[in-house]
């Protein structure tokens, strides 16, 4: 007998690595955890989200009716946004897990100890609705996680950290389920902000879409029985064209680079926020807050629209950009981009929440501004712009190419090309041109300190 043939019936393995993992001794235990915790995790989220969107519409569309007011006045962000820094700061400085993590550092899916939970709700519910440019995914991410363990302990002692890993990423899909419109894009983002690929991209898949899926049921459930509105990324039904021209692709590559670039002036802001915020924690919430209620004053002086466009995630004003882009003029796209751009960096250093929602609006707006380019059409330039801002903001070219195909719901077919050409283009300008640069600056900057020492 060969010594090829003798090593032949053990390189013969009848389950890939997927199976193996799959038949592992205690992943169905775990598999039905994740199902189970799905169910709880999705309440505390639908509360959250029902809380907050019942404290922005009582802010800023019934007090303002109530006031007699058909449009909130430039100075009506300010007193708002100073209670919500102050709300902030004071979780920052005071409470344990000073809030949750910074915005500017990105998604994360560690565990989170049940102690925090306090701060961060009061980080979340003190900013976002009182006008902190900043989404909830952030807040709900970190939620799902602590919950997650939370109601599992009774049940199940887990001490593999593998485990408890798996327990939270279950928990932190089932909190994004509905924030997104979709339990895949839940998932997909917890997978990619794990970095994990292969039999461990296996192992974690099946938890994360089968928490997701139950807790978009809990969603769908609870919505309907309950009659709350609660705030979720979507665009309405938009007149797409049946397909794209050559001037919608060309247009799409100087759109990319271009926001890439303004994500990284407005993540330079958001940098030495978190710089100020790391010495004076309250008084850094607090001045973010100001600036952004300065800036949606600024904003509302020069177009004469509601301060409130500049405030908070922007969620809520992507139906308008996308049902009539011919409503918005060019000078005010851009007032709008720039205004909340400047409350978005602070915001991402200094305040708690998600960086995900404003960047998408933003991205909608600059889009929506370059269609006016020669044969540039405005759903095209909105998807463009809407792809690459995501892309460039966080490091998951899979989910913001994702996020954005489904949000453009039966349009995507026709726009998918340029969704996918603005996410490369942005995420590489980003992740391997303007950030690269920006390091090697701080770097060379640090060194020459030291040496001057």
């Amino acid at each position: 007998m060969t010594q090829d043939a003798a090593a032949e019936p053990a390189e013969q393995d009848p389950l890939s690595a997927e199976q193996r993992v799959a038949r592992e001794r205690g992943y169905l235990r775990l598999l039905l955890l994740a199902a189970g915790v799905g169910i709880p995790v999705s309440l505390v989220a639908f509360g959250f989200l029902a809380l907050l969107h019942w404290m922005e519409h009582a802010v800023w569309e019934q007090l303002p009716e109530a006031l007699g007011m058909d449009v909130a006045p430039w100075w009506y962000a300010l007193p708002w946004l100073a209670l919500g820094g102050v709300l902030v700061g004071v979780a920052v400085r005071w409470l344990p897990g000073h809030g949750g993590h910074v915005p500017i550092d990105g998604l994360s899916i560690a565990p989170v100890p049940a102690r925090f939970v306090p701060g961060i709700l009061l980080a979340a519910l003190g900013g976002l609705p009182l006008g902190a440019v900043l989404g909830p995914e952030a807040p709900l991410l970190a939620l799902g996680c602590a919950f997650a363990m939370i109601f599992v302990r009774p049940v199940a002692r887990l001490e593999d950290p593998t485990a408890i890993g798996l327990v939270t990423a279950a928990g932190a899909s089932a909190a994004l389920a509905a924030i997104f419109g979709s339990p895949l894009i839940a998932a997909v983002f917890v997978l990619e902000a794990a970095g994990i690929a292969g039999p461990r991209l296996a192992r974690v898949v099946l938890p994360c879409l089968l928490s997701s899926g139950v807790g978009a049921l809990v969603f769908t459930g609870l919505g309907h029985w309950t009659g709350f509105g609660i705030s979720s990324l979507a665009l309405p039904e938009i007149d797409a064209p049946e397909r794209l021209d050559l001037a919608d692709v060309l247009w799409t590559l100087p759109l990319a680079l271009v926001i890439a670039v303004g994500v990284r002036f407005v993540f330079r802001l958001g940098e030495w926020s978190k710089a100020v915020a790391a010495r004076h924690p309250f008084t850094a919430a607090l001045g973010a807050a100001l600036v952004v209620g300065l800036a949606a004053g600024a904003y509302a002086l020069i177009t004469g629209r509601s301060p409130a466009e500049v405030t908070m995630s922007g969620q809520s004003m992507l139906a308008p950009l996308a049902s009539d882009p011919a409503a918005w003029s060019v000078p005010v796209l851009i007032a709008l981009v720039a205004f909340k751009a400047v409350g978005y960096g602070v915001s991402m250093g200094a305040l708690r929440g998600g960086p995900i929602f404003p960047a998408i609006l933003l991205g909608a707006a600059a889009g929506l501004a370059f269609s006016g380019l020669p044969g540039f059409g405005p759903i095209p330039a909105m998807s463009a712009g809407m792809a690459a801002a995501t892309a460039a903001v966080l490091p998951f070219p899979v989910a913001s190419a994702v996020l954005v195909v489904i949000l453009l719901g039966p349009a995507a077919p026709q726009m998918t090309p340029v969704v996918l050409i603005a996410v490369v283009i942005a995420f590489f300008a980003e992740q391997y041109v303007l950030r690269p640069r920006r390091e090697g600056r701080s770097a060379a900057s640090a060194a020459s300190a030291a040496s001057g020492r």
